[in-house]
């Protein structure tokens, strides 16, 4: 194990980061991450506050400090998108972000001279692609995954338009989004400073409704129209680009357009793709054997490798290849179509569908019972948590599959939460 060498209170904020269900195992790299985002009173300060939204008033009362102090405090941590702010009315509510997607990712979302993004962009590269064991925490444990592939549009047959629901379509979630703001490429940004970026579309990350509007706020991202993110939605199908996005139906707050050779999730689902460590479209290429030349444009575009050219057995041409598909891996982006010019590939639906949870809390509580720590999402004492709060929390509880009810029973011991689920049951039957 490593020697772990951190100041107090950047190991508090490790420890609450550890809280989300998507967490950030400590390591040197980590600290040395932390120490560039903030000071290290910052960090405590930040390491104290709920995972749920909260407002001036709850800080002041964690902190122990007049509201006006802590609110300052707040806006300053808000203008380095090291939290989230979310105006309803007259009240602004804050939310610390997980570190992907969230203030990660936001560090390097624009270019800024507050930090050293080159020395932080280096860092991201040896905790993340060196290390893994952040990646592997973040994509591979559990069924419910952080993100989820959106098809390409473009490769959609009629019939295959009658099969698509408008959450899984990235146009429906840029048509209905109340904010739409479009920064920096975290992954090619990061990759940049390793001299490793391709020539992808840099300045086409998008973010949508209240994680947009912060970010727009605080100027880590441009706000555009409906029109405008509508045309580089199109750049990226040109770019043969994966919309890669949040796993919830309601409420998307981000779409990546990923290459291969950066993209985290990418790289992650190329190296565990067995793994699923990203839930897939609901659709899958299917290939003519007939049609297929073997050309091998395909195989190429293919950003995870899960398009391959093999043998076609023809004996009277023996070096006559035809593309071959793993379907354990494939992510159903539809990109491989883009390069058949003989009509050889289609898409097809799953015969078994993937879900996709209702919004973010239903999210949450899922990638938390998957991952063995629903507990600290319900019994966190700094969480302060309201009513409301915790209502929603059972209520996506109550609303899992039955075997995800008991683990998470299982993981609670609560009696309470056992009565809950045996009426949710009884009214269900």
């Amino acid at each position: 194990m490593a020697h772990l060498t951190a100041k107090r209170g950047y190991s508090e904020l490790a420890e609450r980061i550890n809280r989300f269900p998507l967490g950030a195992p400590p390591s040197e790299t980590l600290f040395k991450i932390l120490s560039i985002l903030m000071t290290e009173k910052e960090a405590a300060l930040i390491a104290q506050l709920p995972i749920k939204p909260f407002t001036p008033k709850t800080a002041a009362v964690i902190w122990k400090m007049n509201e006006a102090d802590a609110r300052k405090q707040l806006e300053a941590l808000a203008s380095r998108v090291l939290l989230l702010d979310i105006i309803e009315g007259d009240e602004t509510y804050y939310i610390l972000p997980p570190p992907m997607a969230g203030f990660f990712e936001f560090s390097m979302m624009r270019t800024r001279g507050d930090i050293d993004q080159e020395l932080l962009g280096k860092l991201f590269h040896q905790y993340m692609n060196v290390e893994e064991d952040f990646i592997k925490n973040l994509f591979v444990n559990g069924e419910t995954q952080l993100g989820r592939t959106f098809v390409n549009e473009t490769m959609l047959s009629e019939d295959n338009n009658l099969y698509v629901y408008d959450y899984e379509r990235a146009t429906e979630v840029i048509k209905t989004a109340s904010h739409i703001g479009i920064s920096m490429c975290y992954c090619r940004h990061k990759m940049e400073h390793m001299n490793k970026a391709c020539d992808a579309e840099m300045d086409i990350c998008m973010t949508f409704n209240n994680v947009g509007a912060s970010l727009i706020r605080h100027g880590f991202a441009r706000q555009v129209d409906i029109s405008e993110c509508m045309d580089l939605l199109d750049k990226a199908y040109e770019q043969n680009l994966v919309q890669f996005g949040e796993n919830s139906q309601q409420e998307v707050s981000f779409i990546c357009n990923c290459c291969g050779c950066c993209c985290e999730a990418l790289i992650a689902a190329r190296k565990f793709g067995i793994m699923n460590p990203v839930h897939s479209s609901n659709f899958i290429p299917q290939i003519d054997e007939n049609k297929c030349t073997g050309c091998g444009k395909c195989a190429e575009l293919c950003p995870i490798e899960s398009m391959t050219m093999v043998s076609a057995n023809d004996p009277h041409k023996p070096k006559r290849k035809k593309a071959k598909l793993d379907e354990r891996t494939c992510i159903g982006c539809g990109v491989c179509l883009r390069g058949c010019s003989v009509d050889a590939m289609s898409l097809k639906s799953r015969e078994k569908r993937v879900i996709t949870p209702v919004d973010g809390v239903h999210k949450t509580v899922m990638m938390a019972v998957d991952r063995g720590n629903l507990q600290d999402l319900i019994f966190d004492n700094r969480a302060m948590f309201s009513h409301r709060a915790m209502a929603a929390v059972l209520g996506a509880i109550l609303n899992l599959p039955p075997v995800k009810k008991i683990m998470a029973t299982e993981q609670v011991k609560s009696r309470y939460l056992l009565k809950l689920i045996e009426k949710s049951n009884t009214r269900s039957v």
